[in-house]
Parts: structure tokens; C-alpha cells; sequence
């Protein structure tokens, strides 16, 4: 086979965590380096912070894959005395490439959602807010049967007629189109001040709504028509089964909330933080819903969802407060927004090791040991005060 390229790998993550599905405040995508490198070997990271960086150079990695962005925010200078210049000037000091799947990589199936909620034992996941499928329009235009095939392959250039895995879809069907040019026309077919009637065809295609200006402008220049005749209508959205926020299932057997809770920390990678608990530990808990990352804003789609329990991280006090008080809310059990999102990193590895096998290949796919939580310890009550009733 042939040598691997960095962008070979890109290409591929990209296929599976499309850019296009990134929010719209996110910054993914390549931020440094060269994909036309050789690739021999590849990290995985959460934080494309100094500590990976150093671990990269020092397994000699052409590329690193991290899931949050290095430069999320706009920057004027990424000079070697900042701490994201030198994570560049590393990068690029040892022809190292570092690309990001960050929001884009949240929603997928094999996504962070869903690897936590098969690293917590959760089966028959479902999105636990489905994305709606692209948003798409539904074309219809007529055209003489001769120039049908030409504007039908305009249309189609321009993104039109992708459905799923296929391209180039459509239905035509044929008919008699009848029109009379006016005084001032300049008609293709036909007389001013005499009915024409012409063999057309009818052509049917569907197009993502975002692509509305290309396709028509694409659709206008092939057809040979003064005045075009054609109909765009809006497709209802519909839910994506296989992507969304989060992600909710259940486990094969109830479990009380204190084994549940202990579980999810024997399933994160070691870290100092601290998992925070809210809830009856004996309550039963079998309808599990998860989110990767920063989940409050899920908090009341759990409860709709019936789950017993809500696994996410960096909750506040008054979200958390308001849905306890409502009636059938889940418990809550709070982690560390590093250590949820590191469980994707070993199911994409996994991943990426199955495509390089089927591809022939001696690339090595290794994820970061570098525990990169910002927080380096923690302090509980009990361990602060020793009869914390008596002291007010």
C-alpha cells in the first residue's frame, strides 16, 4: 500500500466527525502543521496543552488528535513566551500536526457522549436529544428533454441530490410544458405572441437547505430558459437516531445509586477531582442518561427522558437546585469534565486501529497518560473538620 499521509487520517476524521457539524462558536479542524507529513504515529489528548505536546515529541507522534481546541479564542500572538505559543512552536519546531474534534465529535454515534455511556455499562443507547437530520430542500425543475441531463449534472455539481451514502440521485419524468413569450422576451424555444408547446422533463432532486444559493445559481446557468419554471420546497425535520446531545439507556440490571455512582468512578481514569453525588444512594437506577462535557443544559431533558440518573460534568448549584425540586427528577452524578471525555479517546483508538489493520498499515494509534484536569487535589468535609453538626 502506500505511505500514509497526516492528511489521510484527517481525511478520515473528518468523514466520521464532520466539521460541518461543529457549533457554530467552536474552532476545529487542523490548527498546526503539515498534513502532508508521513504518518508513523498518532496521539490521542483531551487538552492540547505543553504536557501532550512534550509526551508527542517524546513518542516521536506526527500527529495529535485532541478533542478541545488550542485556540478557541481569537488571538494576536502566539509568541514562545505565551503558553499557547509554545505549545505551537513545539508542534511546529518538530513537524508535529495538530487537529481537533471538539463540538463535532460530542453529538456522533462513537462519539464522547456515547463512549462514556458504554464505559458506564449502558446498553440500547439512544440520542438523548436527536439532532434533526440536515435540514433539506426538495427541488423540482422543468426543462426541454435536451438540456435535462446538463442542468440535472449542474445541480449535482453543486451539491444537489445527496442522499446518505449516494449522490447524483434523482427522478425525472416527462411530460408537455406549454408557454407563450411576451412582446419583450427573448425566448430559447418558441415565438413572441405564439402558445408554445415544448417535450420537457420533469426533474426531481432534494438539497441540503444551506446549499439553496449554489444550486440555484448552478440550476440558472445550465438551463437554456429565459424564465425558469421550477418549485423549492421545505423538507420537515426529522430527527437523526444516530446523532444528538448525550446519549440514554439502560443498564442490564437496577443497581442502587451509591453502586451506581461508585461504578462511574471505577470507569473514569484516575484523576483529583471529586464525583458529587445527588440523590437517595438507595434509590434504584437502571435508566441512565450521560453527557460528555459541560451537561447542564441537558438537565430537564433527562427528567422528560425518565432517567433515574444523570451522569455530566461542571453543574451549578442553582440548575441542579431547581430540577431536585420537581416531581420524577434524576439523581445527578457530577464528574470531571476531563476524565468523562477521556473515555472517547480509547474507543476512537480502538477505532482508528481497525481502519489502519484493514488498511495494511504499521501506523500506531497511542492515547496520552498525561492527566491534564486542572485541578491537582481536593479536600472533602469530613477531612477538614471532624464534627462538622456541632460546628455552624
Amino acid at each position: 500500500m502506500n505511505e500514509l499521509r497526516v492528511r489521510d487520517l484527517i481525511d478520515l476524521l473528518d468523514s466520521w466527525y464532520p466539521p460541518s457539524h461543529a457549533d457554530s462558536w467552536d474552532a476545529v479542524g487542523t490548527s498546526v502543521g503539515d498534513p502532508d507529513t508521513p504518518l508513523r504515529r498518532v496521539l490521542l489528548a483531551v487538552d492540547p496543552v505543553q504536557a501532550v505536546v512534550d509526551e508527542a515529541v517524546a513518542t516521536e507522534a506526527d500527529l495529535v488528535v485532541t478533542h478541545h481546541p488550542l485556540l478557541l479564542k481569537g488571538v494576536h500572538s502566539v509568541a514562545a513566551t505565551t503558553p499557547k505559543g509554545r505549545v505551537v512552536h513545539t508542534l511546529v519546531r518538530h513537524g508535529i500536526t495538530l487537529h481537533t474534534c471538539h463540538t463535532n465529535a460530542d453529538s456522533p454515534a462513537y462519539g464522547v457522549s456515547e463512549s462514556l455511556a458504554l464505559a458506564l455499562g449502558v446498553t440500547d443507547l439512544a440520542p438523548l436529544d436527536p439532532d434533526p437530520i440536515d435540514p433539506l430542500d426538495a427541488w423540482i425543475v422543468y426543462v426541454p428533454r435536451d438540456a435535462a441531463d446538463a442542468v440535472a449534472a449542474a445541480m449535482h455539481d453543486a451539491g444537489a441530490g445527496a442522499v446518505g451514502a449516494y449522490d447524483r440521485c434523482q427522478f425525472v419524468s416527462d411530460g408537455t410544458g406549454s408557454f407563450r413569450p411576451g412582446p419583450d422576451a427573448d425566448p430559447a424555444i418558441g415565438t413572441p405572441g405564439d402558445v408554445e408547446h415544448v417535450a420537457e422533463r420533469r426533474v426531481e432532486v432534494v438539497a441540503a437547505r444551506r446549499l439553496r444559493t449554489a444550486v440555484l445559481a448552478a440550476m440558472r446557468s445550465a438551463h437554456p430558459y429565459e424564465e425558469v419554471a421550477y418549485t423549492v420546497s421545505e423538507i420537515a425535520d426529522v430527527p437523526d437516531a444516530g446523532r444528538g446531545s448525550g446519549r440514554i439507556g439502560t443498564l442490564e440490571e437496577p443497581v442502587p445509586l451509591a453502586d451506581f455512582a461508585a461504578r462511574v468512578v471505577e470507569a473514569l481514569p484516575a484523576n483529583h477531582g471529586v464525583a458529587r453525588i445527588a440523590g437517595d444512594p438507595d434509590a434504584l437506577v437502571r435508566r441512565v442518561a450521560v453527557c460528555g462535557g459541560s451537561g447542564d443544559f441537558l438537565l430537564e431533558r433527562a427528567r422528560a427522558a425518565g432517567a433515574d440518573v444523570y451522569v455530566t460534568s461542571d453543574l451549578r448549584h442553582h440548575p441542579v437546585s431547581e430540577l431536585r425540586e420537581q416531581e420524577h427528577a434524576p439523581a445527578i452524578v457530577d464528574v470531571p469534565h476531563w476524565a468523562a471525555e477521556w473515555t472517547w479517546l480509547p474507543a476512537l483508538a480502538e477505532r482508528l486501529r481497525a481502519w489502519l489493520a484493514q488498511q495494511g498499515s504499521t501506523v500506531q494509534v497511542q492515547v496520552s497518560t498525561v492527566v491534564t484536569d486542572p485541578w491537582t487535589s481536593h479536600l472533602a468535609w469530613s477531612q477538614r473538620r471532624s464534627d462538622p453538626v456541632d460546628r455552624v
